[in-house]
C-alpha cells in the first residue's frame, strides 16, 4: 500500500510496533530447553494482549501464532514440541493485523550459549544487510538497489543470499504489491520506490545454500544442503529521506 493519510500512518505505527514487542519478548525468552511451541506461545499473548491478530494463521491458515524457523530452515518454520539447544540458529518472524493493517518482522539469534564464530557473524551480516539497504530505500532508487546491497554485503563477508525466498509489499494486506523485493541485483527489474510505499524488507543469508526447497510438512523451506540461515525483517514506509523503521524498537 502507498501511506494516504495520517490515520493509515498511525495504524501501521500501531502495528508494527506490537510485532515489534513480539519479536522482542519471544528472542528474550530463546533459551535452551524451551520448545518452539512455548517460544510462540510468549508472541501469542503479546499479540493477544493488544487485540493483533495472527495474520499467517489468519490468511493462510498456518498451523502457529508465528513462524519460529531452526538452523537449516529459512522461514515458515512450524512451532512445536523441538526444545532449543544450545548453539542452535533460531530465528522468529512474526507477523499481525490490527484494524485492517498489516505489519511484519523477523530476527535471527544463536541460542546462548553460543560457541560458533561462524553463526554469530552470519547474524550479524544479516542484520547489517538489513539495514544498509533499507537506509538506502529512497523514493526514486530502483527496487533492485536493495537487492544489490543485501548481496553485496553477505558476499564481502563470505556468505551467500537466498535466491527464491524475497521481501514484499504491505499494508492492507499480509502480502501484496510490489512483490520480489529480491536480496540480489535483478537487472531487469526497473521498477522504483515511491513515496509514501510500504514494504517488508528481508536479509536471508546463509553458509552456502543460494536455494530453498519445501520441507515434508509443507510449510517449512529449508536449506537440503545443511546451510545455516539468518532472517532479518522490518516493515518499512519509504520517504524522500530516511525510511521509516515502523518495527524498530
Amino acid at each position: 500500500m502507498t501511506v494516504g493519510s495520517e490515520n493509515d500512518l498511525i495504524a501501521l505505527r500501531r502495528i508494527g510496533k506490537i510485532v515489534a514487542m513480539a519479536r522482542e519478548e519471544m528472542l528474550k525468552n530463546a533459551r535452551a530447553g524451551i520448545t518452539t511451541a512455548e517460544l510462540d506461545e510468549i508472541g501469542k499473548r503479546v499479540l493477544d494482549r493488544h487485540g493483533a491478530k495472527s495474520a499467517p494463521n489468519q490468511v493462510y491458515g498456518f498451523p502457529g501464532t508465528t513462524c519460529i524457523s531452526l538452523n537449516q530452515v529459512a522461514a515458515h518454520g512450524i512451532p512445536g514440541t523441538a526444545k532449543l539447544r544450545e548453539g542452535d540458529v533460531v530465528n522468529v518472524d512474526v507477523s499481525a493485523e490490527l484494524d485492517g493493517y498489516y505489519a511484519d518482522t523477523g530476527a535471527t539469534i544463536v541460542v546462548p550459549p553460543s560457541r560458533s564464530a561462524l553463526k554469530e557473524k552470519l547474524c550479524a551480516s544479516s542484520k547489517r544487510a538489513l539495514l544498509k539497504a533499507i537506509g538506502q530505500a529512497k523514493a526514486g532508487t530502483k527496487v533492485n538497489q536493495i537487492g544489490r546491497i543485501i548481496e553485496q554485503e553477505a558476499r564481502s563477508d563470505g556468505f551467500h543470499v537466498i535466491r527464491n525466498l524475497s521481501g514484499h509489499g504491505i499494508g492492507k494486506a499480509l502480502h501484496e504489491a510490489p512483490d520480489n523485493i529480491l536480496n540480489f541485483r535483478d537487472p531487469r527489474d526497473n521498477r522504483l520506490l515511491t513515496n509514501g510505499l510500504v514494504l517488508a524488507v528481508e536479509t536471508f543469508l546463509t553458509t552456502g545454500a543460494e536455494l530453498v526447497d519445501e520441507a515434508d510438512d509443507g510449510w517449512g523451506l529449508v536449506c537440503s544442503d545443511g546451510s545455516f540461515v539468518a532472517q532479518f525483517e522490518h516493515t518499512i514506509v519509504v520517504t524522500r529521506g530516511e525510511p521509516l523503521i515502523l518495527t524498530a524498537i
